[in-house]
């Protein structure tokens, strides 16, 4: 394993105090029809998000309004430089990874409010937390390290998984769009971790070695990785639903061309990319392929076929698409779905049980897709359909004051939320929490 340089348990700073929607109308029943259509939004209320006053520099420095469950409140819980994906320990804190700094931090809340602590430093890109019953794993960009972890403190144990891929690989010449990895455990203790594409349309990362846009799964007790999904372009969300399948939130790719005969037919039209291709939400089964970049989901919110992509698979000759199962469930194109995670029963109804998606939202799309945190419902075995559970991050004109990344549910019962452009971490809470 690489020597860091960790300083365990240093305290940052004492930045943090306690701190106690889709600019696209919905459909007139509240539901979407269509996977490009705004997440249902019914039974939500606007509140001031509350800022103890320490916390009140940019964005915070004006009143921030948001979108959340009737009776439930948000506040900034704490301001952490460019937060990405959180974990819960076992010990009730909250581990944040902060990839443009290598760090991983620890939150602990106590009465006096959070205390932030730094928890490895030196690493490469560090995104994926996963726990693996006291063994913490994080995935970095170039590997998958295994850490006992006891007391608030981290201490190295075992790579996991290395020579993964990142911005320097000999063969990238300094250029991977998708460097950041995501990590879950199965319930049989594999351990699964993503590796995305280099570029938009890259298909020499269906060959190269190791293989890219793939989810990869590592054996019960160790031993060589191996492809267990493919296809998958950018699967950043990565999370063990509550029946022990691995799910992986999508994003697809950009500037897709038009399918269909007829004049626009293999052009890139901006009213056809805007809705197309939409983002996915997939159960991973062994072998599974997500068709990138030959195939593309069409269609939705539910079940979408995968159809041939114009630009990389015209006649068919590369994949056949049609033969793929459809991908489970979707999200509105270029809706930038970042952080997976499950709930059950940890959140009244009617949230007690389904997956929670930190939406990042667009950067090419007009309008822009709104930035929020969704929640899917967990039915029968897979997901319902998008609703928001937070929102409010953009206004009528586009312009944004956060971006969430990551919702995960604390142990008090609360949503904890981080948001990279914010610099923040959210606590939005049920009634009486």
């Amino acid at each position: 394993m690489r020597a860091w340089p960790r300083k365990t348990l240093a305290v940052l700073s004492v930045l943090l105090m306690a701190g106690c929607s889709s600019n696209t109308p919905p459909a007139a029943d509240g539901t979407s029809t269509t996977a490009s259509a705004a997440p249902r939004a019914a039974g939500l209320e606007e509140v001031t998000v509350q800022v103890p006053g320490d916390l009140a520099a940019e964005p915070f420095d004006e009143p921030r309004k948001a979108l959340v469950p009737k009776g439930w409140t948000m506040s900034v819980w704490a301001r952490v430089p460019k937060p990405r994906l959180a974990l819960w320990a076992p010990d009730g804190s909250l581990l944040v990874s902060l990839p443009s700094a290598g760090q991983v931090i620890r939150i602990e809340p106590s009465g006096l409010g959070p205390q932030m602590q730094l928890l490895v430093n030196g690493m490469n890109q560090p995104h994926g937390l996963a726990f693996q019953g006291s063994t913490l794993l994080i995935a970095e960009s170039d590997q998958v390290d295994a850490f006992a972890y006891a007391d608030g403190k981290a201490t190295p144990e075992r790579t996991v998984a290395a020579g993964l891929p990142d911005a320097r690989s000999p063969d990238l010449g300094g250029a991977y769009s998708h460097a950041l990895k995501s990590v879950a455990v199965g319930p049989d203790g594999a351990v699964y971790f993503s590796i995305g594409s280099t570029g938009n349309v890259s298909a020499q990362d269906r060959t190269a070695t190791p293989q890219r846009a793939t989810i990869m799964r590592v054996p019960p007790g160790g031993g060589p990785y191996a492809p267990f999904a493919t296809g998958v372009r950018n699967g950043t969300g990565l999370a063990v639903a509550p029946d022990g399948s691995v799910w992986t939130a999508v994003n697809n790719r950009d500037n897709v061309q038009v399918p269909d005969q007829g004049p626009t037919y293999g052009q890139v039209v901006p009213s056809y990319v805007d809705d197309h291709p939409p983002e996915t939400l997939a159960k991973l089964t062994p072998g599974r392929e997500l068709g990138w970049p030959y195939c593309n989901p069409d269609g939705g919110p539910a079940n979408l076929p995968l159809i041939r992509d114009v630009q990389t698979n015209a006649d068919g000759s590369k994949l056949d698409c049609a033969t793929l199962p459809p991908v489970e469930q979707s999200m509105g194109a270029h809706s930038a779905p970042l952080g997976l995670t499950f709930v059950d029963g940890a959140l009244p109804a009617p949230y007690e049980r389904g997956a929670l998606v930190g939406v990042h939202g667009s950067w090419n799309r007009q309008s822009p897709r709104a930035p929020e945190v969704s929640f899917y419902p967990w039915q029968n075995g897979t997901l319902g359909n998008q609703q928001t559970l937070v929102g409010g991050f953009q206004a009528a004109d586009g312009s944004r004051w956060g971006r969430p990344v990551s919702a995960v549910v604390g142990p008090d019962g609360a949503v904890y939320v981080t948001d990279d452009a914010a610099d923040a971490i959210y606590r939005v809470a049920p009634p009486g929490r």
